[in-house]
This record gives C-alpha cells, sequence and structure tokens, in this order.
C-alpha cells in the first residue's frame, strides 16, 4: 500500500515539474511587446495559474476584466483577461508566481491604422547593392596551371561593394575592373551584416587571356507576385508578405534599386500534392507602378508612381487587425488569378499562432472556395502577398503553400508587414 502511495506521489511529482516546465516554455514565447490598439477590448489568454500586476502611468489601460486599472492593479491568469484601453500610450505587464516576476511584457496602445487592401499581380525587378557571391570556381592559366584565386577568401552570400575604393554597381563593373587589374586587389565585402576588407590577387585565364578571380556571381533578380497593401498616410507599398531570397545562396537579397511593374495573369499551373503550381504571366516591363526601397523578411516595400498613388487613394481604406484581434474561422483572400481582375475568395483561418518564431508563419489557411480551387487547385506561386481580410478588417497576406497539400498555406500578420 506504501509503495503504491510512493508511486503516485513520485509520478505526480514528475507531471507538477512537466507542467511547470510546460509553463515556462509557454511563458518565454511570449512577446516582450504586445501591440494594442486605442479605445478597444482586447482578449488576451495566457490560461496559466499564475497572477500579473498591470501598471499604466500614461493611462493607456482604462480596465482589465471591466475593473478599473490604478497606479497597481493585480489579477488572476487562469481566464481570459479582456484588456480595455484608451488613449495611446504604454503600460506594463508583469507576470508572477508567489510573489516573483517571470516576464514583463510592455503593452503598446497605438493608433488605429487604415490601409487600402489590394492584391495585384505585378512584376518584380530588383537590382542587389553590390554583387553578390554564388561561389567560387577554377580556370586554367596561361601559365599551364589551374587558379581559383577567390577560393576560400570570399564566401556565398559575400556582397562584393568596391575594388580599390572604386563601387562596384553590377557584374560588368566587376569583370571590367577585374580585367584592367595589374596587381592585387582589396575588396570591400559585406558579410553576414558587417563590412569588410579581402586581398584577392587574379589570374590570366587560357581561355580568353582575361584576368580573372574566379566567381560565381549576380547583380539582379526578378520574378511575380502580389501586391498586399497602399498606406495612404505614409504613401508606402507592401507586397510578397515574404523576403526575395537569392535562389542559390538562400539570402536576403540586399536592395540597391527595385521596380514594381504591371502584371496580366495569362495562365495558372495548378498545384498539387508534391507539385507546387504557379501564377503565368506578362510583365509590362514599359510601365512603372512605383519603386522598391526595401527587401526585408516581412516582403518588400517602396513608393508609388504619383498617378498610381493618386488612383489608389480614390478606393476604401480599412482598418488593420492586430494578431490579437485575429481567431480561427471564415476569411477572405483578395488575388488576381485571371487578366488583371482581382476578386475575393473564401478561405478558413485554422489557426492563429501570436507567438511564432517566424512571422511569415503566423496564420495557417486553407482555401474553400470551390472557383479558386477550381482554377488553381489552392495557393500557388505567385500568390504571396495576397490580403487576408477577416470582419471588415485586413489580418495578413499569403506567404508560402504546404507542398503536401496546396489548399493549406501559411500568412504573415499585417502588424508583422507593417513593423517591416
Amino acid at each position: 500500500m506504501h509503495r503504491k502511495v510512493k508511486v503516485i506521489a513520485i509520478l505526480f511529482f514528475f507531471a507538477l515539474v512537466g507542467y511547470a516546465a510546460g509553463g515556462m516554455t509557454y511563458l518565454l514565447r511570449f512577446p516582450q511587446e504586445i501591440r494594442l490598439t486605442e479605445f478597444t477590448a482586447h482578449s488576451l489568454n495566457v490560461g496559466l495559474p499564475l497572477s500579473a500586476t498591470f501598471q499604466s502611468e500614461t493611462a493607456a489601460v482604462s480596465s482589465v476584466n471591466e475593473t478599473p486599472v490604478t497606479e497597481c492593479f493585480s489579477v488572476r491568469l487562469g481566464r481570459p483577461l479582456i484588456i480595455q484601453t484608451t488613449s495611446p500610450g504604454t503600460a506594463e505587464m508583469t507576470i508572477e508566481a508567489f510573489g516573483f516576476p517571470l516576464r514583463r511584457i510592455v503593452l503598446d496602445v497605438v493608433p488605429e491604422v487604415e490601409v487600402i487592401p489590394l492584391g495585384n499581380a505585378i512584376g518584380v525587378r530588383i537590382n542587389t547593392d553590390g554583387v553578390m557571391v554564388l561561389g567560387t570556381s577554377s580556370f586554367a592559366g596561361t601559365d599551364g596551371a589551374t587558379h581559383k584565386p577567390a577560393d576560400g577568401v570570399l564566401r556565398a552570400g559575400d556582397l562584393i561593394l568596391q575594388a580599390n575604393g572604386t563601387e562596384i554597381k553590377n557584374k560588368e563593373n566587376l569583370s571590367e575592373y577585374v580585367a584592367a587589374s595589374t596587381g592585387e586587389i582589396i575588396f570591400l565585402v559585406r558579410r553576414d551584416g558587417a563590412e569588410t576588407e579581402i586581398a584577392i590577387n587574379p589570374a590570366v585565364a587560357a581561355a580568353d587571356n582575361v584576368r580573372r578571380i574566379g566567381a560565381w556571381v549576380r547583380d539582379s533578380t526578378k520574378g511575380i507576385g502580389t501586391l498586399t497593401f497602399y498606406s495612404p498616410q505614409t504613401g508606402t507599398f507592401g507586397a510578397l508578405g515574404h523576403g526575395i531570397m537569392d535562389v542559390d545562396t538562400k539570402r536576403l537579397m540586399s536592395v540597391r534599386c527595385g521596380v514594381i511593374m504591371p502584371s496580366t495573369v495569362t495562365g495558372v499551373k495548378r498545384g498539387a500534392r508534391g507539385s507546387p503550381g504557379e501564377l503565368e504571366g506578362e510583365v509590362d516591363v514599359t510601365r512603372t507602378l512605383g519603386s522598391i526601397t526595401s527587401n526585408s523578411a516581412n516582403g518588400i516595400y517602396g513608393t508609388l508612381e504619383p498617378e498610381v498613388a493618386a488612383e489608389l487613394s480614390a478606393q476604401n481604406a480599412i482598418p488593420i487587425a492586430l494578431r490579437a484581434h485575429i481567431h480561427e474561422g471564415p476569411a477572405t483572400i483578395l488575388t488576381n488569378v485571371s487578366g488583371n481582375e482581382v476578386r475575393g475568395y473564401s478561405i478558413t483561418i485554422e489557426s492563429v499562432n501570436r507567438f511564432a518564431s517566424d512571422e511569415t508563419k503566423g496564420l495557417v489557411i486553407r482555401i474553400t472556395d470551390p472557383e479558386l480551387l477550381r482554377i488553381t487547385g489552392g495557393i500557388v506561386q505567385g500568390m504571396s502577398g495576397s490580403p487576408i481580410l477577416q470582419n471588415g478588417r485586413l489580418v495578413g497576406a499569403v506567404t508560402h503553400v504546404f507542398v503536401q497539400d496546396p489548399t493549406k498555406g501559411y500568412g504573415i500578420f499585417i502588424e508583422s508587414m507593417l513593423g517591416g
């Protein structure tokens, strides 16, 4: 009997430790800052037997669970919190266990933001800031030896910015400078966000009698994507919902300049299990809709041409939804899968991961619209950036497709896109 009680006690102890460890892991996933919009009731569910202390010196938060917040106010976290916000400002929530602080979270109350959701297919072309190294190679020299000057010096993903102090803007600049050189070259290279100088001594290639360093490089890329939103308040646009990565190095491409252009969808390669589909389109390279100024992990951004901005400004702006307001259930995407027509199609938001480590995968969505499924089979390449709407608000944008189930995919929170 005593042995049985002892075993139960041990099992209970380990279950308690496991629960505590799981609770701490869950707490650590909470961001250090949560954005809330002013004059709104927000629901926040911690779901742990802990307590929280609120401080709102700027009166940004007026009440929690309908109780006015004074200088210092405590509440249990076993059930969802209903936080009522007032004017813009900040408040602090400290999560505690037995009086000991475990996590401090800043509640940032911001004014409501309105943007114009789009969904137009666009052509994208960017030129890198410098020349991106894809890899190194060897070549036969005029002396009969095999040379590989850049091997072990340059790395895939490096950006060559200068050669002996001369700016390198493209592949032609680099080739011409190396060919005309007479000795060692000091290259300024950006590597992993930091700039460094490296020395390479080119060799003369037997194939064409030209000095070379033996490196594969790229200076531009192009493709098709979807325009997500235009912000009349800032005069900027956002698109794609994810960054443009180099296909060889898998690195985020650094933008020197770039443009977006009109694109007409001429056909669709339907998606199937294990084989992502794609939009096929014709890009009007004679027209520029806007300039790309930034390529970040959460999308590409820039400014529109004045006449394009004026035309879009005539459309109705709608409020965005912060991640605290998004919920599982019916929603709509705006996308362009035929010609130049942007239409709304029904989807379901299947899960909302408010604390996702990869912001481009905060939402899991499923295409449910029979017409869109007939045309595309689900989410296809080129639809990245298609706006997601729920309850009259812009909540995010499509980012990735599930390769084994093209009816499903990921989305990014619009809050993350607007944050860059």
